[in-house]
C-alpha cells in the first residue's frame, strides 16, 4: 500500500495514477474538505493531521510500502513529517512538487522598485510590507499565522479582509484573530479572475498577500487581477522542502520512478509490533 499525503488538486489524479498502475492507495488528508480522489476500488481515504508518530504508526499498522508526499508546498509539518516517519520506516518517501509560476521579476513594470509583486520571507515580513503600504489588504494565505496580519492591521489602522476554506477550523481561527465576520470570504480555491477582482473591489483593495501555489492554486489569476485593479501583490516564498528523496512535478514520472523502487506486486505486508 501506498500512503499518499494529500489535499490539493494535485491528488486526484496521482491516487488514480497510482491504482491504475496496480497499487492501493491510502490517501491522507488533513482536513474534510471536500476533494475528489477517483473513485477505483484500490483508493480508500483517512481524514485527520498526521504527525511523525503517527504516520510511522499508520505505516506499520498498514504495511506501508513507500510515501507520496503531495501535500501543500507551505505545509512545512506535513513534508517533515513524511521525510523522518519514511526514513524510520525504511521506505522510499517521493515528493511531488507543484512547480512554481512566479520568479522574482515576475513583475508587468520595469521599474524593479515598482513592480506590483514583492516577494516575502515568512509571514512576519509579508504582514510588515502589505500594511506598508497604507492600502486596504486581502489576506488569501489561509487561516493560519493571521496573528501578523491581525496585529499590522490595529499598528497601522489599515483595513484588511481575509478568504479562506469555508470550514468550521478556518472560520474558527478568523474568529480567534478578531476578523469580523463581514470582513471574511469563505469558499475553495481556485478562484478566476473575475472572482478576484469582485473581492478587490468588493473591500477597495489595493494590496493582496498569497502564497506561490502555482497555476494550479490559481496565482496567475491573482496576478491579473492585481494587474488590472492596479493593486501590489506580496508573495510569500516557499518553505525549503526536505531532501529525503526525488522531487516530481508530474504524476506520471512520479509514478515510474516509484514502480522502479517499489514494484507493486511487491508491497510491504502489515508489520507485526
Amino acid at each position: 500500500m501506498i500512503l499518499l499525503i494529500g489535499g490539493t488538486s494535485e491528488t486526484a489524479p496521482l491516487a488514480s495514477g497510482l491504482a491504475e498502475a496496480g497499487y492501493a492507495v491510502l490517501v491522507s488528508m488533513a482536513t474534510a474538505a471536500p476533494l475528489t480522489i477517483g473513485d477505483h476500488p484500490r483508493i480508500s481515504r483517512r481524514v485527520g493531521r498526521l504527525n511523525e508518530e503517527g504516520m510511522v504508526a499508520l505505516g506499520n499498522e498498514k504495511g506501508i510500502g513507500a510515501i507520496v508526499d503531495a501535500a501543500h508546498p507551505y505545509a512545512e509539518a506535513a513534508h517533515a513529517a513524511a521525510h523522518n516517519a519514511a526514513k524510520r520506516l525504511g521506505i522510499p518517501c517521493l515528493l511531488f512538487r507543484r512547480p512554481e509560476a512566479l520568479t522574482p521579476g515576475s513583475g508587468r513594470r520595469s521599474d524593479a522598485s515598482e513592480s506590483p509583486v514583492r516577494f516575502a520571507a515568512d509571514h512576519a515580513e509579508a504582514a510588515e510590507m502589505a500594511f506598508a503600504f497604507g492600502r486596504p489588504v486581502l489576506l488569501t494565505t489561509g487561516s493560519r499565522n493571521l496573528v501578523s496580519y491581525a496585529e499590522a492591521a490595529r499598528r497601522t489602522g489599515v483595513p484588511f479582509a481575509v478568504r479562506v476554506l469555508d470550514i468550521p477550523e478556518s472560520l474558527a481561527a478568523c474568529r480567534a484573530a478578531g476578523i469580523p465576520e463581514d470582513r471574511i470570504i469563505a469558499g475553495r480555491g481556485p478562484f478566476s479572475v473575475v472572482e478576484n477582482l469582485a473581492a478587490i473591489h468588493r473591500f477597495g483593495i489595493g494590496v493582496i498577500v498569497t502564497k506561490e501555489s502555482g497555476r494550479a492554486g490559481g496565482i496567475e489569476a491573482k496576478l491579473a487581477a492585481a494587474d488590472q485593479a492596479n493593486c501590489r501583490l506580496i508573495v510569500l516564498r516557499r518553505p525549503v522542502m526536505p531532501a529525503s528523496g526525488p522531487v516530481f512535478d508530474h504524476p506520471v514520472l512520479l509514478i515510474s520512478s516509484l514502480a522502479d523502487l517499489v514494484p507493486p506486486n511487491v508491497q510491504a505486508q502489515p508489520r507485526l509490533i
